[in-house]
């Protein structure tokens, strides 16, 4: 098919299907557009077929067709693709040189990003003896000038100007979930330029996000030391349009039929019962827990003060149980509901795994930094299992991204603080494997003092035998091994993704008086209740940190039922789960509650 041909055809699609977003694209001085690809093929399939296999030469034609609706001249505008064909959907490890040229759509997580640079696509030169001026259009690596003048003239011509364009290039990496057992993710470079280099979509491929690119493979010489090139070529695909595949509870979109569903199902006065029913309904029991698992998906409210100071949101969950007590499976399960969930586990977890690490770039010379695990999961939730066979060095580096929620780097002449909103799930067993009911609880967890007084809220799982409860359990489970699909959760986990976003995005609870008049009377009355100061020994039953757990819990309990106001019923939940908490790891052998048997270890008497 000729050039001329493809334009007019292209002409007539814009025509047909994008008219009016051209339109506004032009007026907006927004210089590009995307084009949904299922469109094109239905409008003309031999005009689609020449895409994929020559992408470059036809999204040029494509091009020229736009700039026919506008009066003004545009210097430069893109036609953005989305919406390929499955069978374009390669690995990354599956790229061959018969795929050179050609239009292919890739996922990946970012692994490393450079800086937004400068590059040169054409330059104009002017032949000092006759004053001819020549365009040389710059394509490849090396900066090229004209070789000789019509007039005869070879070499040094006078440089006039240069048109430049914002380039950036991206390290894109294998998803884990889709390889298969024993093989290394793959990497491979791509390069973006233009609108994908925008602010706006610049967020899009920060480290750790998981995109789909679609653009066509091309070939990048080697060069040797002494400047001369191999044979073997290195790939690298030139990115025409991103789209993110995974996005946090702020990105999901919620359409309006959703949104309709999400209020009938706040509105519904059973709906904590049913969405702990639905958190892990393969699991018997623990209701506490999985009501707190609610209230942790939710969150609370992040407060930044006048004076800089920002109180998380976040609620960190501890749980501590014996053996087969189905801890693992809840950190699965949430890390499957929580969009930009991550699950890591014990001794495959070192320090700078979880929060960053400083590599040697390849790509770009120089050092740069690798996000880890709290980093990459921002916004989301990372559920950390088998805590207690992390080794110490490692478990310090969480201390900061639980209360500060930042991880600050300095080595290697790179000082970096890193945002990590993370939600903290984590499960340990106690020091000796199971819990010994002859010693008290607090000493039996095998976790520094610091780290554990930083979570909301610790719950022990123990596993005592009793009939009744027993009979029940071993029902529920060997029901589940005779029907696996037998338990539907109540609320469906994609619509439980979105009722979860749809609350984190649009509800921001206020504290109530009435609220606030019940955590102060919980907490003035728990501070007293440690002994007079005539007693011989004063006891610490709550501090200030527990506090602000119960205004986080209180909070989300209100976003559950898509509330503005905290009630004083939402208050009285937090308490009852803190208080439960409590009951289980720090009351002392005079039956009081004591904070210091977890913040210390060592009980106040």
């Amino acid at each position: 098919m000729d050039v001329n041909k493809q334009i007019n055809l292209f002409q007539d699609f814009f025509e047909k299907y994008y008219k009016a977003e051209l339109l506004t694209a032009l007026s907006t001085n927004k210089n590009f557009i995307i084009i949904d690809f299922v469109k094109l093929s239905m409008f003309n399939p031999e005009l689609a077929e020449i895409l994929l296999e020559e992408p470059e030469e036809t999204l040029k034609a494509a091009e020229i067709a736009v700039k026919k609706f506008s009066n003004e001249e545009i210097k430069r505008f893109n036609v953005r693709l989305t919406n390929l064909p499955s069978a374009r959907l390669k690995f990354i490890r599956d790229i061959r040189s018969q795929d050179l040229g050609k239009l292919i759509q890739v996922e990946g997580i970012v692994k490393q990003k450079s800086d937004v640079r400068p590059q040169v696509i054409a330059a104009r030169f002017e032949c000092p003896s006759c004053g001819n001026i020549m365009t040389v259009i710059q394509t490849s690596q090396t900066f090229k000038e004209p070789t000789s003048c019509s007039c005869g003239r070879k070499g040094k011509f006078k440089l006039l100007s240069k048109e430049m364009i914002d380039a950036q290039g991206l390290v894109l990496e294998e998803i884990p979930e889709k390889l298969e057992g024993g093989e290394q993710p793959k990497r491979i470079n791509i390069f973006l330029k233009e609108d994908l280099v925008s602010p706006v979509s610049e967020k899009r491929t920060n480290p750790g996000s998981k995109i789909r690119v679609i653009g066509w493979v091309k070939e990048k010489p080697i060069t040797t030391k002494g400047g001369g090139k191999l044979t073997r070529f290195d790939l690298m695909i030139e990115a025409n349009n991103i789209e993110s595949i995974e996005e946090t509870f702020y990105e999901i979109n919620i359409s309006k039929e959703e949104e309709e569903e999400i209020r009938a199902l706040a509105n519904n006065p059973k709906i904590y019962k049913k969405l702990v029913d639905s958190i892990a309904p393969s699991i018997y029991g623990y209701e506490k827990i999985k009501e707190a698992l609610v209230l942790q998906l939710f969150g609370g409210v992040r407060k930044k003060r006048s004076d800089g100071i920002i109180s998380r949101g976040d609620i960190h969950i501890l749980l501590v149980g014996d053996p087969g007590s189905g801890k693992s499976q809840l950190l699965k399960r949430i890390a499957l509901i929580a969009p930009k969930g991550r699950y890591v586990s014990g001794k495959g977890v070192s320090g700078a795994g979880l929060t960053a690490t400083v590599v040697k770039d390849d790509f770009l010379g120089g050092w740069s930094l690798e996000a880890g695990a709290l980093v990459l999961s921002n916004d989301g939730i990372c559920c950390i299992d088998e805590l207690d066979k992390m080794s110490n060095e490692d478990r310090t580096a969480m201390h900061e991204a639980l209360e500060q929620q930042t991880i600050s780097i300095a080595k290697a002449n790179i000082q970096a603080t890193l945002l990590a909103k993370t939600t903290v799930l984590a499960a340990a067993n106690p020091k000796l494997g199971r819990f010994d009911p002859s010693t008290i609880l607090a000493k039996q967890i095998d976790l520094s003092p610091t780290l554990i007084n930083r979570f909301d809220l610790i719950f022990t799982i123990r596993d005592i035998p009793n009939e009744i409860r027993d009979d029940r359990m071993a029902k529920h489970i060997l029901n589940l091994h005779q029907n696996p699909e037998i338990e539907e959760p109540e609320i469906k986990t994609e619509l439980l993704k979105k009722y979860i976003a749809y609350a984190r995005q649009k509800v921001q609870p206020k504290l109530t008086d009435a609220a606030i008049e019940e955590i102060k009377k919980y907490y003035v009355k728990m501070r007293s209740s440690g002994g007079t100061e005539d007693d011989f020994v004063r006891v610490i039953p709550i501090s200030a940190r527990q506090l602000e757990a119960l205004v986080r819990l209180a909070e989300a309990s209100a976003r559950v039922r898509l509330s503005d106001k905290v009630t004083r019923k939402d208050a009285r939940r937090a308490i009852s789960l803190l208080t439960y908490c409590l009951m289980q790891v720090g009351v002392d052998e005079h039956g009081r509650i004591d904070i210091d048997r977890i913040t210390t270890g060592i009980g106040a008497s």
